[in-house]
């Protein structure tokens, strides 16, 4: 009979949580709540991840969005110009995130972000567009808000 034991960093990691208050651990979690949303195409429940006249620039070559209603209506339109009514599914993945707390009380935000790209048809997962992304958060209410997000993909980065 075989029993399964979970490696010892796995325990460790659960047993031992962060600080509520640790900005680090605080933008992980939105950030991770926030890009389920967008995998999902939830485009206002995404918009309502932003204040109220946040802004989104999705590209230096793209027109910036302001305010929730902007943001959301910007994400629909994007993903209905690269794939129409195709089925796909997206998954953002964000990594080596960067926190720095600044005296206001905001949080400054960089992240690198993957797009993988997956259709029924085919198992495995294409890649899409990577880019760095850098925000402001605030905090509104005990959560946190994008103020200002700036997305710069690779491909214009040169």
């Amino acid at each position: 009979m075989s029993t399964y034991t979970p490696h010892p960093q796995a325990a460790f990691a659960t047993s031992v949580p962060a600080p509520a208050t640790d900005p680090y651990v605080e933008a992980q979690r939105f950030y991770a709540r926030q890009a389920e949303l967008l995998d999902d195409l939830r485009a206002e429940a995404f918009a309502e991840t932003f204040t109220e006249d946040g802004t989104l620039s999705p590209s230096p070559v793209r027109k910036k969005s302001v305010g929730r209603g902007e943001i959301a209506l910007s994400l629909r339109a994007a993903h209905h110009a690269r794939f129409g009514t195709e089925p796909v599914r997206r998954r953002h993945w964000y990594g080596m995130l960067q926190v720095d707390e600044r005296p206001d009380g905001t949080l400054r935000a960089r992240f690198s972000s993957m797009v993988w790209v997956t259709r029924p048809w085919n198992p495995v997962s294409e890649p899409g567009t990577s880019a760095v992304v850098e925000d402001v958060l605030v905090r509104d209410g005990g959560r946190l808000l994008v103020r200002e997000r700036r997305v710069t993909p690779d491909h214009l980065s040169f």
